[in-house]
């Protein structure tokens, strides 16, 4: 099967993250994914551990279904080189400062006269217009910015902390995936491209306000800010009497459920505090503290038997180490171990979701650093001694060739 995205081209200018998960996500969906890096390669080449230089594990696991050319931008026939191959694509996406792309002469004006179909997508830090505009954007920054390190002091020992995984620019790429897809469906429609700005800072502000803006979501304000079930400090994993589980009680059925469960049903029907949704969330510190309470008096497997049963959602505490592990992420098959060409057995994860047509499918591993190079300009019709050229004015890198691979 060819993936939903099957005869679309990207020429993707992203490095590190970002952009990177983006296109992935969409080489995944069956797009033609030409990866631009520098002669030193995408900086995430470098983070290691790894079996040879330039690539680290986590490359691995955000540049599958992609080809990589290596351009010296620095230098001008290299500059012709990614004019060329732009107007041919459909998306050109980029996470540099729009005057960047503007003095190597990719801007939508350029572009769209050339090939009136292109969809333009800038992925910055701040959208333009604002006082922020072209800072320096990473995903600690922006995580700062949209309150997240306040919001765990608020409920822990008061230390402001990140958090622990990349959250921004995962979930800011896949907006980002999201609008790429939609502006191509716009196209097939109208027949004409259009330029994208996907700002990570703006994108990310509901993802904190949708929940916490609260009374301010009035005019005038009709109460304060946070919405008390995830601020409570006691929300946590619950303790029992041998490790952790992850429990939700949520609705009144599965409030009514527990108390049972535990033989307090009485104190549920008659404790004003268990009425309704709204009496919970303003006591759920101490409705949550009595959770924790009783959590601890059995094991972890008793629980995990006991709380589905009274349909109580409930599901083990995972580690990093337990997750490769986990019975159902195995049932489907989820991780499998593949032949990468030059790195050899690696960890693969599965692409989400199931297909009945266009199946999203891994076609690609991880490029080398200019592993492509010599096949995608000579799909843009460069000769052999073109190619000879633009290598020794140091405009573009290949890889060599690996024994037994074209």
């Amino acid at each position: 099967m060819s993936g939903p995205l099957d005869g679309v081209r990207i020429l993707d200018m992203t490095s590190v993250l970002m952009g990177p998960f983006a296109s992935q996500v969409l080489g995944d969906l069956g797009a033609d994914v030409i990866k631009v890096e520098s002669p030193a390669g995408d900086v995430v080449r470098g983070i290691g551990p790894m079996r040879h230089p330039r690539m680290g594990g986590g490359f691995l696991h955000v540049n599958r279904n992609k080809r990589s050319i290596a351009l010296d931008l620095k230098k001008p026939e290299a500059i012709e080189v990614l004019l060329r191959l732009a107007v041919d694509c459909d998306v050109l996406m980029f996470n540099v400062r729009p005057q960047a792309m503007a003095r190597l002469g990719l801007t939508y004006e350029a572009l769209s006269k050339a090939n009136p179909r292109i969809i333009f997508v800038a992925l910055v830090g701040y959208g333009e217009g604002g006082p922020y505009a072209g800072m320096p954007a990473y995903d600690d920054l922006i995580q700062g910015l949209i309150g997240l390190p306040s919001l765990i002091a608020q409920i822990g020992d008061g230390t402001p902390r990140y958090v622990p995984l990349a959250f921004v620019d995962r979930a800011v790429g896949m907006s980002a995936a999201n609008a790429i897809s939609a502006a191509l469906y716009r196209r097939e429609k109208s027949g004409v491209g259009q330029s994208i700005e996907i700002p990570m800072f703006e994108t990310m502000v509901p993802f904190v306000l949708g929940e916490h803006m609260g009374g301010k979501a009035f005019v005038p304000a009709e109460g304060a800010m946070g919405y008390s079930r995830q601020l409570a400090p006691e929300r946590t994993p619950f303790a029992t009497s041998d490790g952790h589980v992850c429990v939700v009680i949520y609705n009144d059925k599965q409030w009514r459920s527990f108390f049972a469960l535990i033989d307090r049903l009485d104190e549920f029907e008659s404790d004003p505090r268990f009425a309704d949704i709204g009496s919970r969330t303003r006591h759920i510190g101490a409705l949550y503290a009595l959770v924790a309470e009783v959590m601890r008096t059995r094991p972890t497997a008793e629980w995990l038997a006991l709380l589905p049963q009274n349909d109580i959602p409930a599901v083990r505490l995972h580690s990093l180490e337990s997750l490769m592990d986990d019975p159902h992420l195995e049932a489907v098959g989820y991780f499998k171990t593949v032949q990468h060409a030059s790195e050899g057995a690696v960890v693969s994860m599965a692409i989400p979701g199931r297909w009945s047509e266009s199946r999203p499918e891994v076609r690609r591993d991880a490029p080398r650093l200019g592993e492509h190079t010599a096949q995608i300009l000579a799909e843009a019709g460069y000769g052999e001694e073109q190619l000879s050229r633009l290598q020794a004015a140091g405009a573009i890198v290949m890889a060599p060739t690996l024994e037994g691979n074209p």
